[in-house]
């Protein structure tokens, strides 16, 4: 039960860890686009940016996802 139990925590703690990274990239985003709303072309920029890092993490899932 200890070994379950550890594992659980680490698990538990590994997932609180990827919410709070979340929540920071969430922020941030939401931070750079009141920046930039006046701004078309940076605005655009940043657009294209998160659509690659989107299509990258969704590769990433696919690619590891077990069917």
């Amino acid at each position: 039960m200890s070994a379950q139990l550890d594992a659980l925590t680490a698990q538990v703690a590994a997932t609180i860890t990827i919410e709070q990274s979340a929540i920071l990239l969430i922020q941030g985003l939401a931070a750079q686009i009141e920046a930039l709303k006046t701004d078309p072309a940076a605005l655009q920029a940043l657009s294209d940016s998160l659509k690659g890092s989107a299509d990258t993490l969704a590769a990433a899932v696919t690619a590891n996802t077990t069917p």
